[in-house]
Order: structure tokens, then C-alpha cells, then sequence
């Protein structure tokens, strides 16, 4: 038997890491918006409101990167107190607007007050040249009112 013992490069935290200026460097694309919770407030510092979509069923937030990006990290913050539902997300890139996806992730959460209101996702990638990020979030699995939601996003 050979056996070697691998060393995994530790991940800083969220709060630590070097993220990317949304605000310098990315068009955004939504399919809806309430007004009192519009996507920036997902790519703010500290706010805590998220971004949240004015009406129920699946919707998409698109970045389309001013210059192609490299990507290391992509760490996602999903919460609701509210309903009970059961959300899927897929996560997909593109080398540039027009050209064909590629799925990165795609998963499901329970939501279940009080136990499993927040979801946080993070992932270590190694992508390069990537024009586009697409975040597809179907809120309730089962068709319910729910309406998708995104306390915060950020890359590096």
C-alpha cells in the first residue's frame, strides 16, 4: 500500500478574503426586483437585507464581468425565518454573453423555522476567463408563493 498525506490549502474566512469590487467591474442582469431590496445590497459590505425578487417563482441573476475573470471563490448567503419550502439553486458560467453555459453547482435546501432558516455556500473554483456568472434560484420546489432571495454574494 502506498500512502501519501495531502495537504489541503485552508480557505479564509469570509469576512478576511479579498473579494472582487462588484462595483467597479460587473453589469448586472435581474429578473426582478423589489424595490426595497435591490441586488446591490447582496454585494454591499455588511448589509444585512439582501436582495429579494417582487415577485414569487424561479428567477436569474446574471454578472456580466466588464473583463473576463478569473475565479477562486464563490461563496453564496440564503436566509428566510418565513416558509417552510424546500429551494434549488444552479450556479453556471460562461466564457461571454451569447455563448453556452456551464454548470458549476446545483443544489437544494430546506428551509424550516427555527432550525434551518440560512443557507451558506462556499466553493473553492478554478475558473479562467469568465464573462458571465449565473445564479438561477427556484424559491419553492413545490410551486408555493415564496419569492427568491439573496442575502449576499461574493468572489474572488
Amino acid at each position: 500500500m502506498r500512502k501519501r498525506v495531502i495537504r489541503v490549502p485552508e480557505i479564509a474566512p469570509a469576512s478576511e478574503q479579498d473579494w472582487l469590487d462588484a462595483n467597479k467591474s460587473v453589469s448586472v442582469e435581474v429578473s426582478s426586483e423589489d424595490e426595497n431590496h435591490p441586488i446591490e445590497f447582496a454585494f454591499l459590505g455588511d448589509e444585512m437585507r439582501g436582495w429579494r425578487a417582487a415577485e414569487p417563482g424561479s428567477q436569474t441573476i446574471r454578472l456580466i464581468f466588464d473583463r473576463p475573470q478569473r475565479l477562486r471563490r464563490i461563496w453564496l448567503a440564503f436566509e428566510d425565518n418565513d416558509i417552510p419550502r424546500t429551494q434549488e439553486f444552479v450556479l453556471r458560467w460562461s466564457s461571454r454573453v451569447g455563448q453556452p453555459f456551464r454548470e458549476i453547482v446545483r443544489q437544494q435546501w430546506n428551509f424550516s423555522s427555527p432550525g434551518a432558516v440560512r443557507e451558506i455556500e462556499d466553493y473553492a473554483v478554478e475558473m479562467v476567463d469568465v464573462g458571465v456568472l449565473e445564479l438561477i434560484i427556484v424559491p419553492d420546489k413545490s410551486g408555493g408563493e415564496a419569492r427568491a432571495s439573496l442575502l449576499k454574494m461574493r468572489l474572488s
